[in-house]
């Protein structure tokens, strides 16, 4: 005869047995904070605070001197660098977009001073649309730097000699280092008009 198989005895209590335990998960370690911009003091910039107070926000990054300026003074602090701080030369001017931001574009100017052998970059924030005032004369080699902003931004300086695009064809529609720029669109738009071919995109 088989022998016969018992089945486990319900419990005794009525109440169901506790479910294993989920294994333990170690926590994840935190997200390491990279380096953050901290103030930069120099006698230079107590004698630019002292003149335009909070209008400017003197800040160095990873050893890179920069202020966040008031688009209200550009040009007159552009003028001050250069003529009582002796910035004589400007590097580049350059732009960047933040769709998200109410203003959207900040404008980047790149300054060299040869007498101090010293860098550093004033910066401002516009909205889309607004106009702010050329630097050409103050720096002439600010010439073409604007129009490259303008060309690729849209971003138009007041009082440039020549505000026209400088890489793109004159017809060309949108500023391509826009971040909502569609780049292919575009293309295959222009290339068809003016050469009566499909775009290699």
């Amino acid at each position: 005869m088989p022998e016969e198989t018992k089945s486990p005895s319900p419990s005794t209590d009525g109440e169901a047995k506790p479910a294993a335990e989920a294994p333990h998960r170690a926590a994840m370690p935190a997200k390491p904070t990279g380096p953050a911009p901290e103030p930069w003091k120099s006698p230079m910039i107590g004698r630019l605070q002292e003149q335009y107070g909070s209008g400017i926000d003197p800040l160095t990054y990873l050893g890179q001197n920069y202020m966040v300026v008031d688009s209200s003074l550009i040009p007159e602090l552009l003028r001050v660098l250069r003529d009582q701080e002796e910035f004589d030369y400007c590097v580049d001017v350059t732009a960047l977009h933040y769709p998200q931001r109410e203003k959207q574009f900040d404008v980047i100017w790149i300054l060299y001073s040869h007498p101090r052998n010293e860098r550093i970059r004033v910066k401002t924030m516009i909205a889309d649309g607004e106009i702010i005032p050329s630097c050409v004369s103050i720096w002439p080699t600010a010439n073409w730097l604007e129009r490259e902003v303008y060309d690729m931004f849209g971003i138009r300086f007041e009082g440039h000699p020549d505000m026209k695009r400088i890489l793109l064809p004159d017809g060309w529609k949108g500023h391509p280092l826009r971040k909502d720029y569609g780049i292919i669109q575009q293309d295959n738009e222009w290339v068809q008009i003016n050469l009566g071919i499909e775009s290699g995109q």
